[in-house]
């Protein structure tokens, strides 16, 4: 499921009754955290200092489909502020960005170093703005059954679109630098321009790759967003604070083709993604 379905707020100011009893709002949270997640095809870590808490979490198990492949675990350590690891190295990333934007799916980019072994190079989480999809599904697919849309390119279309998505990088390789984040986007976003807009778009490729300066340090843990917004403007953050933008829907797609496109650097990331958009249309 792409979007997070709620059957209350967040910020509810009483207690609400549930089949079982009648929890408080932390609880609520809490609950409405593990829903989301379970919506995703997460794993929920069981809670048994708490009976309410687990009696509400068995509720919403109950009621959503565990069919989805696991691609992550849900924490409830913070309440509604859940977070969602990568299974291979430990990476966690928020369920919900910018108040607004759900985790459609999370993957990890490999590389290869000198042919022999596959380095874990960052982990990756897809965002996308919630009432943007809502939209954006019902406009496009209202109308089809499930089995029309199992042949639909669902994701090609959401990247041709002018919806607000995030691609959150976060760093696991903790040698590498920022001219080599440099040197790597000039490799994959270069082919992609060239795959979609042929092959005079070295002044664009220039803009993009320029604002990752070598005055910037990454880390391990850092993180790299990269926001395409509406009026398809590329805007690229670094641990939060802004490097740059570009308006272009060349490079906005070429950037989420990286992802989500034909030959995405994870391809299980992307089928998750594809499973989602496609749940979430046909519930």
């Amino acid at each position: 499921m792409v979007s997070f379905r709620f059957p209350f707020s967040f910020t509810q100011p009483t207690t609400t009754r549930f089949p079982s009893g009648t929890f408080s709002p932390a609880t609520i949270a809490c609950s409405v955290a593990v829903g989301a997640g379970i919506a995703a095809g997460i794993t929920i870590s069981q809670n048994p200092t708490n009976p309410s808490l687990q009696t509400a979490l068995n509720s919403f198990i109950s009621n959503f489909s565990r069919s989805s492949p696991l691609w992550g675990s849900l924490s409830l350590a913070d309440g509604p502020d859940a977070v969602v690891t990568e299974s291979k190295t430990g990476v966690s990333f928020p369920a919900v960005l910018n108040d607004s934007q759900g985790l459609l799916g999370i993957g990890l980019r490999k590389k290869a170093v000198l042919g022999l072994k596959n380095i874990d190079v960052y982990a990756f989480g897809v965002y996308a703005d919630d009432n943007d999809i809502k939209r954006f599904i019902s406009e496009k697919y209202g109308t089809l059954s499930t089995t029309e849309l199992k042949n639909k390119d669902i994701t090609q279309d959401l990247m041709d679109s002018d919806i607000s998505v995030t691609v959150r990088l976060q760093i696991v390789y903790g040698k590498l630098s920022i001219r080599s984040v440099r040197n790597a986007f000039e490799d994959s976003v270069g082919s992609r321009l060239k795959k979609f807009g042929g092959s005079d778009n070295k002044e664009l490729l220039q803009k993009f790759t320029s604002q990752f300066r070598d005055e910037y340090k990454i880390p391990r843990g850092s993180t790299i967003d990269l926001s395409k917004e509406k009026g398809y403007v590329l805007r690229t953050a670094i641990d939060g604070k802004e490097i740059g933008s570009v308006e272009s829907q060349l490079l906005c797609r070429s950037i989420l083709d990286l992802y989500i496109g034909d030959d995405p650097f994870d391809s299980k990331a992307k089928q998750e993604i594809d499973n989602k958009l496609v749940s979430t249309i046909t519930k």
